[in-house]
């Protein structure tokens, strides 16, 4: 059913690359004006030429962006781009209400932002070798930019009118992982971090139920993003992967998008808390 977000208005964040790209060309798709947060508006590198790893995340190329790419495919008011930091409060408060300047208001908060430092290292690291920086940057990332992305989202939300016909105030959807559900070799930073977010949207779909306010998490399996790039570039490892999901391998980010796009649409009226795992049945391995 196409046009299910029209009138509505997404904020979401890591919009540069992967995942969070493509649900903001989804959500734009469905009839949606996207606010596209990031640190970095241009994609990730995918390589590092040196190890031959995963790049570190801050390494960009120079390419379309997804602003540009939405205004190309729906027109030059359809999106809007905010450097913003995650893990920085104020940031975080000024794209939120950036965005409503921009569009009026804010119906969906996606709190996709996340990293796997652990992906860019030479070899896997055990939690005796992770270091306290790389901890501490994880959690900061994936923890503390959900949390504040939940916070200035759903202050918005709470103090504005609802949309004519619509009995639900706002859609929250936020990114965990397959590692949310089930633990993978060497990444603790990572794996906590992904169960930290599945609880934190229990707790927040629980106290805000009562406003009508959705939220919800996806748990994507292994995608062919930058962020899996080490086992892209093994053979074995990205043979015994693509076998670890029943469906056929890594997945899509387009896939993970499509549940993206239902749970923050009134096709989920009666969803909040879930933890979606879009894997390609890796989860029941």
């Amino acid at each position: 059913m196409p046009g299910r977000l029209a009138g509505r208005m997404a904020l979401v964040t890591g919009a540069s690359s992967g995942l969070g790209r493509a649900i903001c060309l989804a959500y734009a798709a469905e009839g949606a004006k996207v606010c596209c947060v990031d640190l970095y508006e241009s994609p990730r590198n995918e390589t590092n030429a040196e190890t031959g790893k995963a790049d570190h995340y801050s390494n960009r190329i120079v390419g379309e962006t997804t602003v540009h790419e939405i205004r190309r495919l729906h027109g030059a008011s359809s999106a809007h781009s905010i450097k913003a930091d995650v893990t920085k409060a104020d940031d975080v408060r000024d794209a939120v209400l950036a965005c409503v300047e921009t569009f009026g208001r804010l119906d969906i908060m996606v709190n996709n932002a996340g990293i796997s430092v652990e992906a860019s290292h030479p070899r896997p690291l055990g939690i005796h070798e992770t270091s306290e920086s790389d901890w501490d940057k994880t959690m900061a990332v994936n923890v503390k930019g959900v949390f504040l992305g939940c916070k200035y989202g759903i202050t918005q939300m709470l103090k504005q009118d609802l949309l004519p016909g619509v009995a639900d105030r706002g859609w929250i959807v936020n990114t965990a992982s397959v590692q949310s559900i089930v633990a993978y070799h060497n990444t603790p930073a990572y794996t906590a971090s992904k169960g930290a977010v599945a609880q934190l949207t229990k707790q927040v779909a629980l106290d805000y139920a009562p406003h009508r306010i959705h939220c919800n998490a996806i748990s994507p399996g292994f995608l062919r993003t930058v962020m899996t790039q080490n086992l892209q570039n093994d053979p074995a490892w990205f043979a015994e992967i693509n076998k670890a999901h029943p469906f056929g391998g890594m997945g899509r980010t387009e896939d993970v998008a499509k549940a993206a796009v239902f749970l923050a649409s009134e096709d989920a009226s009666w969803i909040t808390e879930v933890n979606l795992p879009v894997d390609g049945g890796y989860t029941i391995m």
